[in-house]
């Protein structure tokens, strides 16, 4: 069964390799001119606009630090307050050429550029895989669901849980209020915004005990539903709730984690 699994996967291999050559992959930002690539991804241009977030990073936030700290070490807002959940990082910064990417997933259906964005997770979150059981999205609420027809934060969080080999909980935690927009919110106003708009269903409370869960989102910005989410989590019994988002927006106005 391994020969003809390994065969199989060398005849997956020649095919993509033919059909690359009779019609060459395009790179997924798409746009007029997005250009031919080797494989996959981004083309050289727009990759060059993405800022990717680097250590040193603050271990509870995950906000870039101008120095190392030792490992870790936290940022003094993190020291100063106390957080639902334990860990987060992201893998970009929140810009125009990150902004772009994660719109066309949201807002035009590209749920291709899902999987480029799981394995962006793959290599910025891999302290925080290492020390998990399970993964599990941000919820949508139903009437949410039903407009956009996919759950963004689902479709990034499933192919990283395969990739990284933990199980994969979609209904860990549902959204039972569908609350208005977080833009342009202060940070309390985000926090008041998300007050007992999550639930973890009685049915899920078996499959989240004692689990250190890695929840997974597109953007985070003050931390406030990450950590509504990560506060019904913990009272379920897990053991520990990291956050891995995309992408970060940066502390401009001390509202942003």
């Amino acid at each position: 069964m391994a020969m003809a699994a390994s065969a199989a996967a060398r005849a997956r291999g020649l095919l993509r390799a033919g059909l690359d050559i009779v019609a060459p992959p395009l790179a997924l930002e798409g746009g007029r001119q997005p250009g031919r690539v080797q494989s996959p991804g981004l083309s050289a241009a727009h990759w060059a606009k993405v800022t990717f977030l680097e250590a040193p990073v603050c271990d509870g936030c995950g906000a870039p630090q101008s120095y190392d700290l030792g490992d870790g070490a936290r940022c003094p807002a993190c020291l100063a307050r106390r957080r639902a959940f334990d860990r987060v990082r992201a893998a970009v910064n929140y810009d125009d050429a990150s902004r772009d990417l994660i719109l066309k997933l949201k807002r035009a259906d590209r749920t291709d550029l899902a999987g480029l964005f799981a394995t962006w997770l793959t290599r910025a979150a891999r302290d925080l895989i290492e020390d998990a059981d399970t993964v599990a999205p941000v919820p949508l609420h139903p009437m949410r669901l039903i407009t956009r027809r996919f759950n963004q934060a689902a479709e990034i969080a499933r192919p990283l849980a395969r990739r990284a080999g933990l199980g994969y909980l979609p209904d860990a935690v549902i959204r039972r209020r569908d609350t208005p927009s977080q833009g342009g919110r202060s940070a309390s106003g985000r926090r008041r915004n998300v007050v007992a708009a999550f639930a973890v269903p009685r049915g899920q409370w078996k499959r989240v005990e004692g689990k250190r869960i890695l929840l997974v989102d597109d953007v985070i910005t003050t931390g406030a539903t990450a950590e509504a989410c990560a506060r019904v989590l913990k009272a379920a019994g897990a053991a520990a709730v990291h956050v891995a988002a995309v992408a970060r927006v940066q502390e401009r106005d001390g509202g942003a984690i």
